[in-house]
């Protein structure tokens, strides 16, 4: 018998091989971010300025792998490192100017790609869907023990 975890499944696998959805990974020249440098401003913009230590938590990645990815963002003009506002040891990553630009445009970018292929959706179906990805990625965050904040 086929549960419909089966199908969510494949419908994940078929919605993770969709080009135009995945972010190429880094800033490249036509300014376009990196997935990792996507999710981390994302992180950094909703929780504020954090440490390595703060973002290996979250991540749930060691310390060595976040470190290439903030030295690989501080290149890129996309993150600052800025002393504890809350006046700790460990210094603190920030989004830079520059960083907040670039997020906010992929954002857009893809919320633009996203209301071009529910355009035939009644808005309350849309509403539903959000609703339903919420409910499943705070399922994952729990299992995970690493909850997302939230606007």
């Amino acid at each position: 018998m086929v549960r419909p975890t089966h199908e969510v499944e494949y419908e994940q696998m078929l919605l993770s091989r969709h080009g135009w959805m995945n972010h190429r990974g880094g800033r490249t020249k036509d300014g376009v971010l990196e997935r990792s440098a996507y999710i981390l401003l994302s992180r950094i913009r909703i929780q504020g300025p954090m440490s390595i230590g703060e973002l290996s938590d979250a991540f749930g990645l060691d310390a060595s792998t976040l470190n290439r990815q903030t030295a690989a963002a501080m290149r890129a003009g996309l993150v600052e490192r800025i002393p504890d506002p809350d006046g700790g040891m460990a210094r603190k990553f920030r989004i830079t100017d520059e960083g907040a630009r670039l997020l906010d445009q992929e954002r857009q970018g893809l919320i633009d790609a996203l209301d071009r292929v529910m355009a035939d959706w009644p808005e309350d179906d849309i509403a539903a869907f959000a609703s339903y990805l919420r409910r499943f990625n705070t399922g994952i965050e729990r299992i995970g023990g690493r909850p997302w904040p939230r606007p």
